[in-house]
């Protein structure tokens, strides 16, 4: 207590110096306060000379806890009010500020040690262990505005200045891996980005295809049942003894073509009934029967429609999709024909462990600003005569039997697709390695 009343007497002692005047004789300025003023220049004038009296205050302990004969920041101060509590405000706040920041680097470490280096964690660390000692100078700032507790303020700046050499070492060690790790984690970050776009993007459109089997199929049985009716009735007429020679011929005419829609109907229910697991089959029997379901569209453009390639070239895929795949790119090519005597030819040979087919046609050909989104969904080069699913399921079926699907085209060319199927389902070759 007496270090306390101490400072109270220093300062109302520097009060009365004040009101004295600092430059008034000395037998007048002494007399306020002999102790405290002594001779600090040659010339004979007179100053303050800022000293505690001694006191027993935190006199037991190691030196650095004992008062220097020192005055506190609030006794120098005291002519400034404003400043001494300026100086508290702001040092507090900052010191809080500085705490505050260290306790949320201390959260992320533990909440991201998992995905951090150790190395990584352990400078996080330090650095927060710097950033909490600059605040604790702060805090010693506003301790020693009133008491004079100068050598641990001295001893904290000591370990911040140890901290933040560790730091800034460190740091400059770090510099070239910090700027790679970012760039790295960046790029990590786009590509974790793409992947999920390319997920969601394979998602939608596997989703899509279902709902266009599924509407397909539907659409295949209920035409089924009429057809088979209209079927019926031709078969009726053409069985009369009381029809006309030229109805029967007319009617038998109409029995082909609704023999051969029912036969197209069936082709497309098969497509989307599939067996549980791929079967092997021939490309070369799927073509010649692609070749019957389009022979009604070769006959009418005088189409020289021609399979190359002598079978068998077995594959393990479903037997429907992959008969739709061909279909629709031979169709394709059959109706990019605008000229008689033109052809279409499908070229089968063994590659790469698989079964390569190239389809191309004699026709006008594909502009190149329309190549690079083809295969995207609801994109045609038909207008409104297309969809825009045709090659995009092409290549959803392809990718699913882990084959794949080029193209090259030009005005003067034609069009050439070349597919390639593996030899073995992507889903056997996984269930074998499982079982082994």
């Amino acid at each position: 207590m007496s270090q306390i009343y101490g400072l109270f007497a220093v300062s109302l002692t520097y009060e009365n110096y004040r009101s004295a005047g600092s430059q008034g004789d000395a037998a007048s300025v002494r007399s306020i306060e002999p102790s405290l003023f002594d001779p600090v220049a040659e010339d004979g004038s007179w100053g303050l000379k800022c000293r505690s009296e001694r006191s027993n205050f935190l006199s037991r302990g190691p030196p650095m806890f004992q008062p220097v004969e020192l005055m506190p920041h609030a006794v120098c101060w005291a002519a400034a009010p404003n400043l001494i509590w300026t100086m508290v405000v702001t040092n507090l706040v900052t010191f809080l500020s500085y705490l505050s920041i260290c306790v949320t680097l201390l959260y992320l470490v533990s909440r991201t040690r998992r995905v951090i280096a150790r190395d990584w964690a352990y400078f996080v660390v330090g650095f927060a262990l710097f950033i909490v000692a600059c605040g604790s100078t702060h805090l010693l700032e506003v301790i020693t505005t009133w008491i004079p507790v100068f050598w641990i303020d001295a001893g904290t700046n000591v370990i911040t200045a140890l901290l933040s050499g560790y730091v800034a070492i460190m740091l400059i060690k770090r510099a070239s891996a910090i700027g790679f790790a970012i760039s790295d984690y960046a790029d990590r970050l786009a590509n974790a980005e793409e992947e999920k776009r390319a997920i969601e993007e394979k998602l939608l459109s596997a989703r899509k295809l279902e709902d266009w089997s599924r509407l397909s199929t539907v659409i295949a049985h209920e035409i089924g049942n009429p057809l088979e009716a209209i079927q019926n009735m031709l078969y009726l007429i053409t069985t009369d003894p009381e029809s006309s020679p030229g109805s029967v011929e007319l009617a038998e005419q109409a029995q082909q073509e609704v023999e051969r829609v029912i036969t197209i109907s069936r082709s497309t229910l098969s497509f989307h009934r599939e067996s549980k697991q791929p079967e092997m089959i021939d490309l070369r029997s799927v073509c010649e029967s692609v070749r019957f379901l389009l022979q009604s569209i070769i006959d009418d453009k005088g189409i020289e429609f021609e399979i190359i390639g002598e079978g068998p070239f077995l594959i393990e895929a479903f037997p429907g999709e992959t008969r739709q795949v061909i279909l629709n790119l031979a169709r394709n090519a059959c109706e990019a024909i605008s000229e008689r005597g033109r052809g279409v030819s499908l070229s089968l040979s063994s590659a790469l462990n698989g079964v390569e087919l190239q389809i191309a046609d004699e026709g006008i050909g594909i502009s190149s600003a329309t190549l690079s989104t083809l295969f995207e969904f609801g994109k045609t080069t038909k207008g409104d005569q297309g969809n825009g699913l045709g090659l995009w399921s092409v290549k959803q079926i392809l990718s699913k039997h882990g084959g794949t699907i080029s193209l090259a085209s030009s005005s003067s060319s034609g069009t050439r697709f070349v597919l390639w199927w593996p030899e073995n389902h992507p889903s056997m070759s996984q269930t074998g390695a499982t079982a082994a």
